[in-house]
């Protein structure tokens, strides 16, 4: 296009003034006011002027895009205003989805975020007494219930562990305090029992997960020094003892994350690591990560350490996520020995990562499921306990309300997963949606189901869209009907 072309068409532009003042925009002035409005015409004038320029546009274009002008605001306007942070369809059969937000939460501990976050609390006060109180007492009673069956041994192993010349510590031995996620409580206390000093550590569990969260970083940043031992595959308990000097000030076992170390492999045990610790007087952490607080076993995964499970065995602290097997919001917990949880509680680094009320609320309400054994209550266990069968009969029922044409469904068998670096090596058995459609390609029809509104997010495998309902909410299938539907007239 010429350049005496093109400066006629730029010419034909109205001002932004004059559009903001224009009648047909009158209605979203009043509903978004001015500043937004001037924004989004601005936008929609440059887009515009950037066509022209590049001869995308001609005069009967340009007439037909400043008549589309309104939608094109309205849609700028959405797009601005709209909340980034959206809720979309986990289709993919992974239950502990990192990307799309790991645990969801029970209606139950929404109620108890809104209660908090409505009016005041008391967060940091204690009502009877009339004076500060401490933002971890709401959560820490709570703990000492769940581990309430076994605490005469837990108490006997701490009581064991305390240095000679000083008195055991009283009957609530175990506490629990609260950061805001895992790598936090790791680094809480890495810093609290180790800085200046040495943490033995396997060689076999220098672990990477998510986001490039590596053990050793964290360890560098908490002003410690790692001692690795063993190989990547084998490690013995003599290897921790050869090294252990003046400076050790630690025992760390990691549990490793989103992969499993199979063959020619070796690592002590829990009962040989604690006795070791309780030998030579330091302390032992583990790294549990995932965090469960029941036996896994009755939902079919194998294998699952529990918190219980290290503290029992004479563990002395516990770190673990809030959102990933115990099923509330993400949190980094850490529990075990009363005086080394008050020596992180002292730490100033503790302040820096402590949660918010909402956060509080959230895990107690969650943990009172818990407590009442009300386990189908958290929506991660609930989806756990799903059987093959009933995955399958909801699956028949969405596929039966999908017109027949374009799509293709088929029911097969299929394998959900825990995700969130739970049970790497577990599976669930579930039946899956097998979905093609007639001239789109596996991933086009991925890509059409994610423009839904909510979002349908599924797995592609071998030519084909595969939904697993495990992760879908019931009430959420017609929605799943609806993205089907709506994929053929995309």
């Amino acid at each position: 296009m010429k350049s005496a072309a093109k400066s006629e068409l730029f010419r034909e532009l109205p001002s932004v003034d004059e559009l903001v003042r224009a009648p047909r925009f009158a209605a979203l002035l009043e509903e978004h006011g001015a500043t937004a409005i001037t924004d989004a015409i601005r936008s929609g004038i440059a887009r515009l002027r950037e066509q022209i320029s590049s001869g995308l546009l001609d005069g009967a274009g340009l007439g037909l895009a400043l008549e589309g002008l309104n939608g094109a605001v309205e849609a700028q306007l959405r797009t601005v205003l709209s909340s980034s942070l959206r809720p979309v369809i986990n289709a993919t059969g992974v239950i502990l989805h990192t990307n799309l937000g790991r645990a969801p939460l029970a209606e139950h501990a929404l109620a108890q975020v809104r209660e908090a976050g409505l009016s005041y609390s008391n967060l940091e006060f204690d009502i009877e007494a009339g004076e500060r109180g401490k933002r971890d007492v709401h959560v820490d009673r709570l703990f000492r219930k769940l581990l309430a069956e076994s605490l005469p041994s837990l108490i006997e192993t701490a009581a064991s562990a305390v240095p000679p010349g000083r008195s055991p510590a009283a009957p609530s031995t175990i506490s629990t305090i609260v950061v805001n996620n895992n790598a936090a409580a790791v680094l809480l206390a890495l810093n609290t029992l180790a800085e200046g000093g040495e943490v033995v550590v396997s060689r076999g569990e220098l672990v990477e997960i998510g986001g490039s969260f590596r053990i050793p970083d964290v360890m560098a940043k908490s002003g410690a020094t790692l001692r690795e031992v063993g190989t990547t595959n084998r490690t013995r308990i003599g290897d921790y003892e050869k090294v252990i000097n003046e400076r050790t000030r630690l025992l760390l076992r990691v549990h490793r994350s989103n992969f499993e170390i199979t063959g020619f492999t070796e690592q002590p045990s829990i009962e040989e690591l604690v006795a070791l610790a309780r030998r030579r007087g330091i302390p032992l952490m583990e790294d549990l990560g995932s965090g469960a607080l029941v036996d896994l076993e009755k939902f079919g995964i194998q294998g699952e350490a529990t918190v219980l499970d290290g503290l029992r065995g004479g563990v002395d602290v516990v770190t673990y996520s809030g959102d990933k097997l115990l099923g509330g919001p993400q949190a980094g917990l850490l529990s075990g020995r009363s005086e080394l949880i008050a020596q992180m509680r002292a730490n100033s680094l503790f302040r820096a990562l402590r949660v918010d009320k909402m956060t509080y609320a959230a895990l107690e309400a969650t943990l009172l499921a818990y407590v009442k054994h009300e386990y189908g209550k958290v929506p991660a266990l609930r989806m756990m306990s799903l059987s093959k069968e009933e995955i399958g009969a909801r699956a028949e029922s969405v596929a039966s309300r999908v017109p027949s044409g374009k799509v293709k469904i088929e029911i097969i068998d299929g394998e959900s997963v825990i995700g969130g670096g739970a049970a790497p090596s577990s599976v669930l058995p579930t039946r899956l949606l097998a979905v093609t459609c007639s001239g789109v390609s596996a991933d086009e029809l991925s890509e059409r189901l994610r423009a839904s509104d909510p979002p349908v997010i599924a797995r592609v495998e071998e030519g084909r869209v595969l939904l697993d309902l495990r992760t879908v909410f019931p009430e959420q299938d017609h929605l799943i009907v609806d993205a089907l539907e709506h994929v053929v007239h995309f």
